[in-house]
């Protein structure tokens, strides 16, 4: 699944190309990739709609046209793609659900081979977005704001996957911060002290920033807009290496499950 550091890198490659454009036409070809309102309440809300930014909520693509919003989330397979004209892929391609023709000629497909995905259109984003957790990124998550969401006792691990309580953090970028602050994904998060805050709060930032300079992480389906895959699997430090030398101290990193997710650690250095 697209996590934070994907869907920001598709957003900053929408919003140079997207924003000023005006949509013309949209087709949904399966209707039950629209949650809301309709879909012919979205094709009508949608059409000649005037692109006025892109901006990002947890995992959610937001698209402002003028008084109106079009949420796009994409869930395990997703990809929102900017075809440069309505080429022979748009017509045959069975996995588009959803063209969205701009007056430039470009099309923005909604591609998604396991229908996951949904789109919304909403005048009001915290329709959709409203219960949502924090930013991990934004100026205002400070260590105080994570010490106050790691009060419960419940594991680490489940408790940051939890989009009510920080948005945007999945399982690849969870694993990889709690590696950096030397956690283990099973503690329960309100025995951790300042010093632990302090080390899981930088890592957080850190991870996510790191991953967003490298265009996110593929490892199987995720592109950005141009179809452009991420770089970012070859920086991860434990996800997906069960078996190899943790990189920080040599110790073998394991694949355990928490939370019926799949997780990797270094059993030696995180506790």
């Amino acid at each position: 699944m697209p996590e934070l550091p994907e869907v920001e890198s598709i957003v900053r490659g929408l919003r140079t190309s997207l924003v000023g454009r005006t949509i013309t036409s949209a087709e949904v070809r399966w209707a039950r990739a629209v949650d809301r309102p309709s879909v012919q309440g979205l094709v009508d809300g949608v059409t000649g709609g005037t692109v006025t930014g892109v901006s990002r909520r947890a995992k959610f693509i937001v698209i402002a046209l003028g008084d109106a919003h079009l949420l796009v989330h994409l869930r395990m397979a997703g990809r929102l793609l900017l075809c440069r004209s309505a080429a022979i892929e748009l017509v045959q391609d069975p996995y588009v659900r959803a063209a969205f023709h701009l007056d430039d000629g470009s099309v923005l497909l909604f591609r998604d081979v396991r229908k996951f995905g949904r789109l919304y259109l909403v005048q009001d984003p915290s329709e959709v977005v409203g219960a949502l957790g924090p930013e991990p990124l934004a100026d205002g998550f400070t260590p105080a704001v994570l010490r106050n969401c790691m009060t419960r006792r419940r594991q680490i691990k489940p408790l940051l996957l939890d989009q009510h309580v920080v948005a945007g953090l999945g399982n690849i970028y969870v694993d990889e911060a709690l590696w950096k602050a030397r956690l283990h994904p099973l503690r329960r998060a309100d025995t951790l002290n300042d010093d632990d805050i302090r080390r899981l709060h930088a890592a957080v930032r850190s991870v996510l920033t790191r991953a967003i300079n490298d265009g996110g992480t593929t490892l199987r389906d995720y592109r950005d807009c141009e179809g452009e895959v991420g770089q970012h699997q070859y920086a991860l430090a434990v996800y997906g290496r069960a078996g190899e030398a943790c990189p920080r101290c040599g110790g073998a990193i394991e694949r355990i499950v928490v939370g019926q997710r799949g997780t990797h650690i270094c059993a030696r250095c995180q506790h």
